[in-house]
């Protein structure tokens, strides 16, 4: 029976929990790496903290689409394995990691030459000791442009092997060295922002080197054993931009919509301000777990596809898809159960702390079913080849609910700033019963990226 079981199933719940849990201890990882590293950048100076957060904004841009990117090397490399055409599914991840190198050095060119603009034009009304600071972190921090494109690009070619333990490793090295070399950088060299951006840069660079190296490495069967004569195939390309342009796309509006959203915040006062940003520090954590368990729904779905067992492709959606539902639950009550004792820490006025206390918990109950409905499903559908489809609803959505709404919420109906966080789950909702609809009608299906 249990041999019988194993034919007929691509995953064991072995595989899965050896899948999923390396992901979502890398994403932890990712995460508490990015609170130390708040803290340590707020004893610098309101200056430096101004100067590295905008700058910071234009890189988790850059970061998401260069995942974005990577995620549809992903889905048709994934495709071709599940189809069990090895060496294609290594020849269209070779071309994934030429076109990154290539496009990352050309954006990062492209940031150094039109940085006047961005500190001057775009960064237009800042103070000039924020502009100092900002422009230090810029000067240093872009050069790691090429490395986070490999490590995004290196991270994939892994998951796509089912193997997720090499880039937690290589997450887990690439925090370390942040950390000590910020604590260095800050409090013992007391360097200011450059104490901050150089060991960014280091660990950045280390990261891509060390998971190229990997994937490089001719003694592991994972790795990507021909890796010379390479040459930019567009055939193969277009396979894997299918899927990342309209991702890029999605993820690009998104953190503009988020730019809007803050506008709107910002016309609220000192405490509400405050209390959006405390809690846009907490609630992440409720979701993160099923944030990583969505990285490793891209390498599942896309070889049940590639094999052309949808009827897999199904059972793996649900089954996962409650695994992500569970996880929520879990992280939620954790954060709600310890958020006084977050509260006190953070020390904020009667007001923020009440604010914040208001959003983690409605973030928390809301987010536990329409999160993973409304921001998984996608994924499912892209490691299908769907691409469009979630990207039409997102930017459709977006800006009618989540930004419209919020408008309305907060100023004309005068919620405040917690009316924009209601049109945020409004989102969700609409997005979850959207998707839902989509997945039931089965049209992601008849999808293949290859």
């Amino acid at each position: 029976m249990e041999e019988n079981r194993k034919k007929k199933y691509f995953f064991s719940n072995k595989d899965l929990i050896k899948l999923f849990i390396p992901l979502i201890i890398e994403q932890i990882l990712a995460y508490f790496v990015g609170v130390a590293d708040s803290i340590m950048v707020v004893s610098v100076g309101e200056a430096a903290v101004s100067g590295v957060s905008l700058v910071d904004f234009i890189m988790q841009l850059l970061i998401s689409v260069f995942v974005a990117i990577a995620t549809g090397g992903a889905v048709v490399a994934g495709q071709y394995l599940g189809n069990k055409e090895k060496k294609k599914s290594e020849e269209s991840l070779k071309q994934l990691v030429l076109f990154c190198t290539m496009l990352s050095l050309f954006v990062m060119a492209l940031l150094y030459f039109i940085k006047p603009f961005i500190l001057n034009v775009l960064f237009g009304a800042i103070t000039d000791e924020v502009r100092a600071n900002a422009n230090i972190y810029f000067l240093i921090v872009a050069a790691s442009i090429p490395f986070l494109a490999l490590y995004s690009v290196g991270a994939a070619i892994f998951r796509t092997r089912g193997n997720s333990k090499a880039p937690m490793y290589v997450m887990f090295f690439m925090n370390l060295v942040n950390v000590f070399g910020n604590a260095l950088g800050v409090y013992i060299f007391k360097m200011g922002v450059a104490g901050i951006a150089i060991p960014t840069l280091v660990s950045r660079i280390g990261a891509g080197v060390i998971v190229m190296a990997m994937v490089t490495n001719k003694k592991d069967e994972l790795s990507l054993k021909i890796f010379r004569k390479m040459k930019l195939q567009w055939s193969g390309m277009c396979q894997i931009l299918h899927i990342a342009v309209p991702y890029g796309m999605e993820n690009g509006l998104f953190y503009l919509g988020r730019l809007m959203i803050l506008t709107i915040v910002s016309t609220f006062g000192t405490a509400a301000i405050a209390a959006n940003s405390v809690a846009g520090t907490l609630v992440p954590f409720q979701v993160l777990p099923a944030q990583a368990i969505g990285l490793g729904l891209t390498v599942v779905i896309s070889q049940c596809i590639g094999a052309g067992d949808y009827e897999q492709a199904r059972y793996y959606s649900k089954k996962i898809m409650g695994s992500a539902i569970a996880a929520c639950f879990v992280t939620c009550v954790l954060i709600l159960l310890i958020l006084p004792l977050l509260l006190r820490i953070y020390n904020l006025s009667d007001i923020a702390t009440e604010l914040t206390r208001q959003i983690v918990w409605s973030h928390g109950v809301l987010c536990i079913i329409l999160w993973p409905l409304g921001n998984l499903t996608p994924v499912i559908f892209r490691a299908a080849g769907d691409a469009r489809y979630p990207m039409i609803v997102s930017i459709v959505v977006m800006f009618l609910v989540r930004i419209g709404l919020a408008y309305v919420l907060s100023c004309t109906l005068k919620m405040g700033m917690f009316g924009t966080w209601i049109a945020m789950y409004c989102d969700w909702a609409v997005k979850a019963v959207l998707h839902v609809i989509r997945y039931f009608s089965r049209k992601w299906l008849h999808y293949r990226a290859i």
